[in-house]
């Protein structure tokens, strides 16, 4: 089981790493796996010789879902790692965090 953001102790993202829970885990494999079909599907539309509207609707379907998947990860980030970083007194995750959302919007 993961760590709990406000268990003390080392941080739930200790070494870089993170030990999430086994719901965690299989909603973002679940997700993960649902955009790789969508991928796949794409695919499959350039080799039928698909009209180029109808992939660039897919392909937006794709972005929204990594997007989704984006945002799942980082909530999940800010309400373990980052919350318990600031708990011990780590300001540099808040400084990682800002650079994280930075690439993120770019």
């Amino acid at each position: 089981m993961a760590e709990n953001a406000g268990s003390g102790g080392s941080s739930c993202c200790a070494g870089r790493t993170k030990k999430r829970d086994e719901k965690e885990q299989k909603d973002l494999m679940n997700r993960l796996r649902r955009i790789e079909g969508q991928v796949r599907g794409v695919e499959k539309m350039l080799e039928e010789d698909a009209y180029c509207p109808d992939i660039l609707i897919q392909v937006s379907a794709i972005n929204c879902a990594l997007n989704s998947f984006n945002r799942v990860l980082l909530a999940n980030h800010l309400h373990t790692c980052v919350v318990s970083d600031i708990r011990e007194g780590k300001d540099e995750t808040v400084d990682e965090l800002v650079a994280t959302l930075q690439k993120l919007m770019k």
